[in-house]
């Protein structure tokens, strides 16, 4: 037979006391470390001071010796050549890497040792990518049901997509447009294939501008003939057969349109007038983003940290060694 087994009341308190004891040497084993800490400070105050004076000044001056300024330019692919512009990017981000500075001179940029590294990234705008229709909201909802909308909107695949992007690039030097930056545009705009799309795009565009401007001619050539005076038509018959049978109300409307569709086609000949198109160039923005412009900070605290690391390593070695020594007697 088995014996059943009591209930001991007094388990449940002896545990509850076990768990406040540990709790109540946990805190205290914090309020020695934090003692120690502070009495450790306070001994060594002066060489703790020397080292943050010394990390700020090291910090400073490498910021100063080896600056580092990014330079940004906003581009429009053209012709759906952003595979085509990625594809360039990544290949002049390997030359870089690989600090090929021959190749880089062949394509016209100066001094390309002071080029740190090259990117490009997307301009997200949601509201151009799904159109004025909508057409690619649905698109967006679909895809978003397997993520996060917000990482969609910045995924690769989405990304070249937008109608803008932007070449972000890293040097260790002010740079001038002449010398970076244009041959790097040169370089992106060479292309047979898209250079003859570019030409056949634009003589398009240009024979539907003189077709529409013909078209305006013919209709001012009929609305002049009802700016003229009455007297100078032969038949005033013929005035009242005009007024009837033509629509002078539409006939305006569609050289106002014809004339806004000139307009547009204008300035898609100048956005089009390169395969890819550059929007906006900023220069020479001092980089703060890099772990050399955070020097300053992260240097005297990694200073104090090696001191702090051997201080203790060297006081534990000394204890070790007078044990060893003790238990050898």
């Amino acid at each position: 037979m088995s014996v059943p087994k009591g209930n001991n009341l007094e388990n449940p308190e002896i545990d509850l006391l076990t768990v406040f004891s540990k709790i109540g040497d946990f805190f205290e084993w914090i309020n020695t470390l934090l003692f120690k800490a502070i009495r450790f400070l306070v001994k060594n105050v002066i060489v703790v001071v020397a080292l943050v004076v010394v990390g700020v000044g090291v910090g400073y001056f490498l910021e100063k010796a080896y600056p580092r300024f990014e330079q940004k330019i906003i581009v429009g692919p053209n012709f759906k050549s952003t595979d085509y512009l990625y594809s360039k990017i990544n290949f002049l981000e390997d030359k870089i890497a690989l600090k090929d500075t021959l190749f880089l001179k062949s394509i016209g940029i100066q001094n390309p040792s002071g080029i740190v590294s090259i990117a490009i990234e997307p301009i997200v705008d949601v509201y151009n990518l799904m159109n004025k229709d909508g057409k690619n909201l649905d698109l967006l909802e679909l895809m978003a049901q397997n993520g996060d909308i917000k990482s969609i909107v910045k995924e690769t695949t989405t990304s070249k997509n937008y109608a803008l992007h932007t070449i972000i690039i890293n040097t260790a030097a002010v740079v001038s447009s002449q010398n970076c930056i244009e041959p790097l545009l040169k370089y992106l705009n060479t292309s047979a294939y898209y250079e003859a799309y570019k030409k056949i795009n634009l003589e398009n565009i240009q024979n539907k501008i003189k077709r529409k401007e013909a078209t305006i001619v013919q209709i001012d050539g009929i609305l002049n003939q009802f700016s003229e005076p009455y007297g100078n038509h032969a038949n005033n018959e013929k005035l009242i057969y005009y007024n009837e049978n033509l629509n002078l109300d539409g006939i305006i409307k569609t050289k106002d349109s014809l004339s806004a569709q000139i307009g547009t086609l204008k300035i898609e000949q100048y956005n089009t007038d390169k395969i890819i198109k550059e929007k906006g160039i900023v220069l020479n923005l001092k980089d703060h983003k890099t772990i050399k412009r955070k020097l300053i900070f992260i240097l005297p605290l990694l200073f104090i940290g090696v001191f702090v690391f051997f201080s203790f390593f060297n006081s534990f070695y000394k204890k070790q060694s007078l044990k060893a020594k003790t238990n050898l007697q």
